[in-house]
């Protein structure tokens, strides 16, 4: 088994033992085992990708990273250098067949696509279509089919919708989707259409990414290294609480679904959330409504897009569906089931293949597609019929030329097209499924669905099924133990065929198994053979089918709960989105006698019957009787209707002549009937007029279409130049990324000159650059005092001009310099006297290869000069003071030295002896402490502070002290303040004169 490579703390451990959950993938050949990161950029992006790894710790190195932007094909992109100062990660271009490693990023080369199989990249020619490369979209699919869990992807800036479809990817495969914030995008193009479409895990700021990415890895959902164990029961409990909140808030019960699914899908939500503990995210969500939202959104996306796996598209148009279709009656609609149709993709793809045979076997039938999802979000996307330009990769150029129309980045479905298909919300496990079908497409549902729940669908998709009609499947599903019920068509393409059985098991069971309103069948008992109850079943269905005359249940709100017979000759699904109220989908004719005997019902709560009504069907009038019944019976909700078409004969149907004249009182009844049946041909008339107006209606439809095919003559010029311009937008965005990139060198360049210029010139350094041969290559302005140079001296020798240096090894020494790669420092007078730090170095590049010296001359002389006259100021400040000293021990009187505090500086011999203290009893204390504090005199305090403070001076200030060692005495001081140079503080100078009498 692999290693996990990750330098992170464990966290806590959730509900199931390991962390991911049961049924996780078995490892895959060369499966790195790492998180990595796809990164799809485009105009605008280096700025975002600057942001990106600066704000990405340096010790990171347990991903790796993988770079994917629109490049000139013709262009050596700067990206790796121009990023390598923001990430000290190794920057490699990918190679063809080059394995995957964490603490790498990766950059794409122009003019290939990027894939991974197994972490090693595949490098692949890009297909075009209509104009467009998308190599994000690309490489976002490789990654998600190859990594799963452990892809991350990002979008960035750029224009257009280049990696939507890719994310979409990503998430269905359980990896994580981060996308830009637009405000701070240079180009908003590529995040916007990201954030519109849904799939966005997270929204964020650039600088924000590289945290949210750490905690996101950090979480036991990508722990895939441990072998699966038992599930614990705390973790079913868990399970089972999700399933009931999901339900009640959404409506929808998932405990059918495979837990190896929805277990991926919760712990996916919890890694976002940074949650380890199932029963902690059970509280989570019960405190959350949003993230209820977003789980139950999780747990019903799926891959989709135009002409999924096109083989099966191929094998379709090429026989099969032709077949079925020449078969049929041409009068009556094609109809189309696609079951979980997501975001349309696939309906509208059944669409187009649907119209495109029709034309090409010249039938005008009708085409109706219902299309059903459980997903509320995804039948309005799919009802908007909006999608990014992205999808050129899957529809070829003429289909997007005739069916679809561009808008900006996006391109919208045809009219044509988005009329023939009704998008619907159904749960297809408990909703009353369409009926008389010719196509069932349920392509990667069941894959999700336990296998209890495929054993229950499979058998009404066969009742659903006209005779010979035809089974769509994904090609990892298949039909199980129904090999009786459907006859495989295409194996490889897993189409399968309805098959009609005299004796099947499926009769036993509800006819919509999953309708809670239709009556369940009786009690049969257990001990009777298998083959009675088969042939009870089979007559059972063969008398109902042939002698009951058609009927349907409906509730108290006209809503139609259970189809029996052939009600097609009555009823009529209305164009749009579907319904199934019984008022709109009566026939002309109907409508009105079957609205009244409803209410009649409601009123009187008993059998209301209406005869005699005229009913057209594809131009073709039907007499029909009418019959509408309470259903009473206990298994039946309150206000359930039973309503019953009787078809008459053309027998049964009086003439005009067999009607009887009314006898003289005016009552008899038979001239009613005439009467009602002169109005019903008044009403033929009518309807014969109303034919005629239509025919007229037809001719200028005619005529509108004829407008209408040069108006879309007009469109696909507009089209070829739509292309011409998305072919010029998308060479300008390779430009815009390249000029960016040279644009970002050049001012890097522009910035290190004109730094490099003024930092020579400020300093006012003589320098000059010498080649291997001693030709100058460049030199600074205060080079021209010193070898009288001029700009047209660049590329001479050295040796060729003078100088005013008195330095005659010049050349000499930077040649020694160049042999010996050794500095030499020498300090060179000039003919004016001046004085330079001469020093040749060698110069090298930043490939470390010796390409010349470089010289410099440093102007000394101040320099020189200061040095001398410190000398003599020193030597002179040092015979100042030994001369004042000198001066001070030759005075008899006692002489003290004192600083701005009285604190004593110095004393003369005088005083010490006078006074009988030593040095070590006077200098640096106060004077006012000396001797016993014998100085400690408030006069004394008063006139030293003043000199301070006044720069003033005192004389002849006589003080009578008892003195400890010398008695009384009478002593004359003498003050005078010192200033001294600089910030340092005066000195005062205090003399001391006994004249005690």
């Amino acid at each position: 088994m692999r290693k996990k490579k990750m330098k992170h703390h464990t966290p806590p451990q959730p509900d199931v033992a390991p962390s991911s959950p049961p049924g996780a993938p078995d490892e895959k050949p060369g499966d790195p085992g790492f998180p990595i990161i796809g990164l799809g950029a485009s105009a605008g992006g280096l700025e975002a990708l600057e942001q990106f790894f600066a704000n990405l710790p340096p010790d990171d190195r347990d991903m790796a990273f993988v770079i994917i932007q629109h490049l000139d094909p013709n262009y050596k992109s700067l990206m790796g250098e121009l990023l390598q100062k923001y990430t000290p990660l190794r920057l490699l271009d990918i190679q063809d067949g080059m394995t995957i490693e964490p603490g790498c990023i990766y950059l794409n080369p122009p003019n290939k696509n990027v894939a991974l199989l197994h972490g090693v990249f595949q490098l692949v020619e890009p297909t075009t279509s209509h104009g467009l490369n998308l190599p994000i979209d690309s490489f976002f699919r490789s990654l998600a089919e190859d990594q799963s869990l452990n892809a991350i992807g990002i979008i960035l800036s750029g224009t257009g919708s280049d990696g939507t479809l890719g994310l979409k990817a990503l998430k269905s495969a359980g990896g994580m989707t981060i996308v830009q914030e637009e405000r701070q995008a240079a180009y908003s193009g590529m995040p916007r259409s990201a954030i519109e479409s849904g799939i966005a895990d997270m929204v964020l700021p650039v600088e924000q990414m590289p945290s949210a990415i750490r905690r996101y890895i950090e979480h036991p959902y990508l722990d895939l290294t441990a072998k699966p164990g038992a599930v614990s029961e705390n973790f079913t409990n868990a399970l089972h609480k999700i399933f009931t909140l999901l339900r009640s808030q959404t409506g929808h019960d998932f405990s059918n679904y495979k837990e190896t699914t929805i277990c991926r899908r919760i712990e996916r939500r919890m890694a976002l959330q940074r949650i380890a503990s199932m029963s902690e995210y059970v509280r989570y969500l019960q405190g959350s409504p949003i993230e209820m939202r977003s789980l139950f959104d999780d747990m019903l996306i799926g891959v989709t897009n135009f002409f999924r796996d096109p083989d099966v598209f191929d094998a379709l148009s090429s026989a099969i569906l032709p077949d079925i279709m020449r078969q049929r009656d041409p009068d009556a609609p094609f109809r189309v089931w696609v079951a979980g149709c997501s975001t349309g993709e696939e309906a509208y793809s059944l669409a187009i293949l649907l119209t495109e045979i029709a034309e090409r076997l010249n039938m005008r039938c009708a085409i109706q597609i219902f299309a059903s999802d459980l997903d509320s979000r995804a039948i309005e996307y799919a009802r908007n019929a909006v999608y990014p330009n992205s999808i050129a990769a899957d529809v070829s150029p003429e289909r997007l030329r005739r069916f679809f129309l561009q808008e900006d980045d996006t391109y919208r479905i045809k009219k044509q097209i988005r009329e023939l298909v009704i998008f619907a919300q159904q749960n297809l496990i408990k909703d009353p499924p369409f009926s008389k079908l010719d196509v069932v497409s349920c392509r990667n549902l069941l894959i999700y669905l336990k296998p209890e729940l495929q054993k229950k669908i499979l058998p009404l998709f066969h009742y659903t099924l006209n005779p010979n009609g035809l089974l769509l499947l994904g090609t990892s599903e298949s039909i199980g133990d129904f090999t009786e019920s459907f006859a495989p068509l295409d194996q490889k393409h897993k189409i399968f065929q309805r098959r009609e059985r005299i004796v099947e098991r499926a009769l036993l069971y509800p006819i919509m198994p999953f309708f809670e309103s239709t009556p369940t069948m009786p009690h049969i008992n257990s001990k009777q053979s298998a083959e009675k109850i088969n042939f009870q079943g089979a007559i059972e269905k063969i008398v109902i089918e042939d002698y009951a005359p058609p009927c349907v249940i409906i509730n108290e709100k006209g809503r139609v709960l259970y189809f029996s017979g052939r009600t097609d000759k009555f009823l009529e699904p209305p164009s749009g989105e579907a319904v199934f109220d019984i008022l709109v989908m009566a026939r002309q004719g109907l409508k009105p006698a079957l609205k009244d005997a409803i209410q009649d019902v409601a009123i009187h709560k008993k059998v209301a019957r209406r005869d005699g009504l005229r009913v057209r069907q594809n131009g073709t009038l039907r007499t029909v009787d009418l019959v509408v019944r309470p259903l009473h019976e206990p298994a039946f909700p309150s206000g359930t209707l039973l309503i019953v078409f009787y078809e008459r004969s053309l027998a049964e149907t009086p003439s005009p002549a067999s009607v009887h004249a009314p006898d003289e009182h005016g009552k008899d009844a038979t001239y009613l009937e005439a009467l009602e049946l002169e109005l019903q041909s008044t009403k033929e008339s009518l309807q014969v007029t109303i034919e005629e107006l239509e025919t007229s209606n037809e001719e200028l439809k005619s005529a509108n279409e004829e407008l209408q095919s040069l108006n879309e003559e007009m469109q696909s010029s507009n089209e070829e130049l739509k292309t011409s311009k998305e072919e010029l937008q998308s060479a300008n965005e390779e430009l815009t990324t390249v000029n960016t990139e040279l644009q970002h060198k050049v001012n890097e360049l522009s910035r290190a000159n004109n730094d490099i210029n003024n930092l020579l010139a400020s300093t006012d350094i003589a320098t000059i650059f010498l080649d291997i041969h001693l030709r100058i290559k460049r030199f600074t302005p205060a080079m021209k005092t010193l070898f009288n140079l001029i700009s047209a001296d660049i590329g001479r020798p050295i040796s060729d001009l003078t100088s005013n240096l008195l330095y005659d090894d010049f050349a000499r020494d930077a040649a020694a310099t160049l042999d010996s790669l050794a500095r030499k420092t020498v300090d060179i007078q000039s003919r004016e006297g001046r004085w330079y730090s001469t020093r040749i170095a060698p110069y090298r590049t930043t490939d470390n290869i010796i390409d010349g010296v470089v010289v410099t001359f440093v102007d000394i002389t101040d320099a020189r000069q200061r040095d001398e006259a410190l000398r003599e100021a020193e030597q002179a400040q040092q015979d100042a003071r030994a001369y004042a000293e000198s001066i001070v021990e030759t005075i008899r009187e006692p002489l003290l030295v004192l600083d701005a505090e009285s604190k004593v500086q110095s004393a003369n011999k005088a005083f010490y002896r006078m006074f009988c203290v030593t040095p070590e009893q006077t200098l640096n204390r106060s004077v006012y402490d000396i001797g016993d504090r014998q100085w400690d005199i408030p006069k004394l305090h008063e006139l030293l502070e003043t000199i301070i403070r006044e720069n003033s001076s005192f004389d002849d200030y006589e003080v009578e002290h008892d003195f400890p060692e010398i008695g009384r005495k009478t002593m004359r001081l003498n003050a005078r303040r010192i200033d001294r140079t600089g910030d340092r503080p005066p000195l005062i100078l205090l003399a001391i004169e006994d004249v005690t009498p």
